[in-house]
């Protein structure tokens, strides 16, 4: 089904950043577009084009940051080790349209489905980027003092120095970020949810933190499957647009109504440790019709480690625990059958002629998803260059976490239907 074109920016930002004029078709029902953060419709796209190394290279450097915050969680750690040398950009990458208080001001949020609480930059915030959310003009705003229940929800709550005012601190990516617990209307395509609870952003340090804020998709309870029960009964799906195509058409739709019918299915795990992650059982891996020879070890789901593998909408590359990743790789080149196998950046299959990739196929309890070559390379722009788009889970961290990215997840309708604690997975064209 071919939808509008990719469509998320206010007929305002389309004034203010000279945009296409097919950027500003609206959100309709309970579906909201959703685009990438590079797109044509994008404010937040690079004010220079890069070159096809230094955009692997950066985009390698956010995932490689985004891999340290998620082993993180998994490990409860509070600090994340950064790596040096380079400026390190965690962003997740696709974003939807929110509008927030009353008279609404409209946002792009970065959609974020290993984290609760949204949060977004309010008048003030230092470090922030320079739009931010206007509370005083909200006339539904207010703050929530220490004795509110969201205020034990969020991580390291605190009272301001009045002692009214429930603060929180929290580590995300190479970023620190403050924020006053608040209330105000969040309006999502044509759906109004008074009295959300999100943080509105005082203080950030570092470079992690989306331009405009963050919505929270985890399972948490002040995530927005938490908020709105009643409204979306905690099921949405979303299509992934390739970012690399020029028509943006993604799109997030919220609640049971309009999800495919017809789509397969895996269990949703729960880890205690960290309840908001959305885990699945991988138990196989297959490159083209060979199932490849993984330890158990490498993909079994463990609680109590955080081992496992989880689907995550902000990473980009899909990274696979060592002996997990070798196996898929050598497999891979031994049926690509070219002997000069070069690298670049964290890719290490790469190759300077053209190849016939074989499909790889992964293997979840119930559930296989086979994925087309173009989830699995990426070409330089100049066709040179072809690498298989996935590496090895970084080793200076918790390295037991696998993690199946956005680019292995475009073109396939993902549905999260937390209420029967499973997840679907359908082939669609969104891009």
């Amino acid at each position: 089904m071919k939808t509008h074109i990719f469509s998320l920016v206010f007929f305002l930002f389309s004034v203010a950043q000279g945009l296409n004029p097919k950027c500003e078709t609206q959100d309709q029902g309970s579906n909201l577009q959703v685009f990438h953060i590079y797109s044509p419709c994008s404010p937040f796209k690079p004010s220079k084009p890069l070159s096809w190394e230094e955009d692997v290279l950066q985009t390698q450097a956010k995932d490689q940051a985004r891999l340290q915050y998620l082993s993180s969680l998994v490990a409860k750690r509070s600090v994340v080790p950064i790596a040096s040398g380079r400026q390190i950009v965690q962003s997740p990458t696709y974003i939807v349209r929110a509008s927030i208080g009353t008279p609404p001001q409209t946002l792009l949020m970065a959609m974020d489905t290993s984290n609760d609480a949204a949060w977004i930059p309010c008048t003030g915030c230092l470090g922030c980027s320079s739009t931010v959310f206007d509370n005083a003009k909200s006339t539904t705003f207010q703050s929530l003092g220490c004795q509110a229940p969201q205020c034990k929800q969020v991580q390291n709550p605190s009272c301001d120095g009045s002692g009214n005012t429930c603060i929180f601190n929290m580590t995300y990516g190479g970023s620190t970020i403050a924020a006053t617990l608040s209330q105000d209307t969040f309006t999502l395509a044509n759906d109004s949810v008074s009295s959300y609870t999100f943080g509105c952003l005082q203080k950030t340090t570092g470079n992690s933190v989306p331009p405009q804020g963050l919505l929270g998709l985890g399972r948490g309870p002040l995530s927005l499957l938490s908020q709105t029960q009643d409204l979306y009964q905690s099921t949405f799906s979303y299509c992934l647009p390739n970012f690399r195509s020029a028509n943006f058409s993604g799109s997030l739709r919220l609640g049971p109504v309009g999800q495919p019918v017809r789509i397969k299915y895996t269990p949703l795990l729960k880890n205690p440790r960290r309840p908001s992650l959305y885990f699945v059982n991988l138990i196989g891996i297959r490159v083209g019709n060979k199932v490849v020879d993984i330890p158990p070890s490498a993909i079994a789901f463990n609680p109590t480690t955080g081992a496992g593998t989880i689907i995550d909408s902000g990473t980009i590359f899909t990274r696979l625990v060592e002996p997990a990743y070798v196996a898929v790789r050598d497999e891979f080149r031994r049926r690509v059958k070219v002997a000069n196998v070069t690298s670049l950046g964290g890719f290490d299959t790469c190759y300077t002629v053209p190849i016939v990739a074989p499909t790889i196929t992964f293997m979840f309890t119930s559930m296989n998803v086979t994925l087309p070559q173009d989830n699995l390379l990426i070409h330089s722009t100049a066709g040179s260059i072809t690498c298989l788009a996935m590496a090895s889970a970084p080793d200076n961290v918790n390295s037991v976490l696998n993690v199946i990215a956005n680019m292995q997840q475009q073109n396939h309708r993902i549905l999260f239907d937390v209420p029967n604690s499973r997840l679907g997975v359908a082939r669609e064209l969104c891009t």
